[in-house]
């Protein structure tokens, strides 16, 4: 039977990565993102398999015509990963204005909300009943980096709102868990290759690891049947810092 996934953030990085993946292993695939160019070019590499749909998700609205539009490809929803996600200019948090802590909580957390709140409706009703919810933590659910309070505050929020919908979803046979990555190699984390600040003071390199290993995490996650879930992962490039940071 085939096996439907939508992505948040599919047009770059883990998003792409993790929908080419799925793609391969036999999902199909739709993808949603705020830039048509930008998703154009992973339909494009997935040989036109992947459908796309641009929306700003931090808007409740657009989240909902997201959801109108995949009915009209889809016939049910097995998996949605949440995956899409900003962070905030690395300065001191006295600093930081109100509109940008406004909008990494909007994309961080608002958005998986409002995705996972329209996902579960689709998952209870349909029928076989039951789904998949994948959240993207990031290791700043575990620990922060320097002046990244919004990015952290939401990757926290992030773990409570996995667990919640791994709760709740549970009479409905929709499982739920979180994959915190760790220094995955996309543009966003281009900066890890010139030094990062560290909470000792210093600046460092820091490794990274290829985004496909994270892809393939994803696949793992997204193919267990529903009686089995994995509630958290971590994958990260094995010598970052991360164990023992502060």
């Amino acid at each position: 039977m085939s096996k439907f996934a939508l992505v948040t953030g599919g047009g770059s990085g883990i998003g792409r990565a993790a929908a080419l993946r799925l793609q391969q292993s036999g999902w199909t695939v739709a993808i949603c993102g705020r830039r048509h160019d930008a998703l154009s070019e992973t339909v494009q590499l997935s040989g036109g398999a992947i459908v796309s749909h641009a929306a700003d998700l931090s808007e409740a609205v657009q989240v909902l015509e997201l959801f109108a539009w995949l009915d009209t490809k889809f016939p049910r929803l097995d998996l949605l990963f949440n995956n899409a996600g900003m962070g905030a200019p690395n300065i001191p948090m006295d600093e930081l204005s109100f509109a940008q802590w406004s909008a990494v909580v909007a994309i961080n957390l608002t958005a998986p909300f409002l995705c996972a709140q329209q996902a579960m409706k689709r998952m209870k009703q349909q029928s076989p009943q039951g789904g998949r919810i994948i959240n993207n933590g990031s290791i700043s659910a575990q620990a922060p980096r320097p002046n990244s309070a919004p990015y952290t505050a939401t990757k926290h929020a992030m773990t409570g709102l996995t667990k919640s919908i791994a709760l709740d979803g549970r009479p409905f046979r929709i499982a739920c868990g979180q994959i915190d990555i760790g220094n995955a190699a996309t543009a966003l984390t281009e900066r890890m290759t010139e030094g990062v600040p560290q909470a000792n003071g210093t600046t460092m390199v820091e490794p990274r690891l290829d985004v496909n290993h994270v892809a393939d995490a994803i696949d793992y996650m997204a193919n267990l049947p529903l009686e089995a879930n994995v509630l958290t992962m971590t994958v990260m490039a094995t010598t970052m810092p991360l164990v023992g940071r502060g």
